[in-house]
């Protein structure tokens, strides 16, 4: 059935409309990567002289790589520890049916809803309480507050799309339930599991309003160090910084789509 040219221009404004918020959204990061290029201190669009000036000034400024180092440590731990967790809670709301479910799910997805800095100004004030103080740990349980919901989205949405025929197979021919778990469950949600890893790597190691209360100078991460750089200067390092950011946020993301198939973990597209 020919469509009418009222459904024609519907869909060419519906498509123009998705390539303008596109542009509107990729626009100041080629702004940002075209200006890292500069060679002068001072920021100029388009650069006159085209350098790698400030890819190395950012690469061998001390701060950047404390904090890259103190986010790494931070982000590997607190990754780990949502993994953990997130995989037990998603389990246990998929299989089980209690009271107060839906309360704690909504409370383990309430940093969804809840300000970044509202959960960093809540654990200084905690951390304070008991002595702790902007120490490493105070950063990491913060860190794995905020990146657990997406943990738990990535396994619960793997547990719901997992075949249980193969886990009551294996049952029926004696397998304990441990075994089971450990031969047939987890293997089946690994791509659920390292997403779900990945993706909580991702907001920790980026997380800045949270770490911005939390950290000391000498725990202070990669996006603090940045913030405490543009405080004092105004130079294209923070450019260049940036750009390293985005080249490599999207090249673990597209790493994680094309070896576990992010549409299908995030019940996109419907498994086969």
């Amino acid at each position: 059935m020919p469509r009418s040219a009222y459904q024609r221009l519907l869909g060419f404004c519906g498509k123009l409309a998705v390539l303008l918020i596109l542009g509107f959204l990729v626009l100041p990061a080629a702004v940002v990567t075209i200006a890292a290029f500069n060679d002068k201190a001072i920021l100029s669009f388009p650069p006159q002289v085209w350098s790698l000036r400030w890819f190395a000034r950012a690469i061998a400024y001390q701060d950047f790589r404390d904090g890259f180092r103190n986010g790494l440590i931070v982000t590997v731990w607190s990754s780990t520890i949502a993994l953990v967790v997130g995989a037990m809670f998603a389990f246990v709301l998929d299989r089980y049916r209690f009271r107060l479910k839906t309360a704690i799910e909504g409370i383990l997805l309430s940093p969804l809803v809840i300000p970044h800095f509202t959960v960093g100004l809540g654990f200084l004030i905690l951390a304070a309480q008991v002595g702790w103080t902007r120490t490493f740990a105070v950063v990491i349980v913060c860190h794995v507050v905020l990146v657990l919901p997406f943990v738990l989205r990535s396994v619960y949405v793997s547990l719901r799309n997992l075949d249980q025929s193969y886990e009551l197979a294996a049952a029926s021919l004696g397998a304990p339930p441990l075994r089971v778990l450990v031969t047939i469950t987890l293997p089946l949600l690994l791509p659920g599991l390292v997403s779900g890893w990945l993706f909580a790597a991702i907001l920790s190691f980026n997380e800045f309003t949270a770490s911005l209360f939390v950290t000391a100078q000498r725990t202070q991460t990669l996006p603090v160090a940045m913030y405490n750089y543009v405080r004092e200067f105004a130079d294209p390092s923070m450019a260049a910084l940036s750009v390293m950011y985005i080249v490599g946020t999207a090249g673990l993301i597209a790493f994680a789509n094309a070896f576990l198939g992010l549409g299908k973990v995030l019940n996109i597209e419907q498994s086969r």
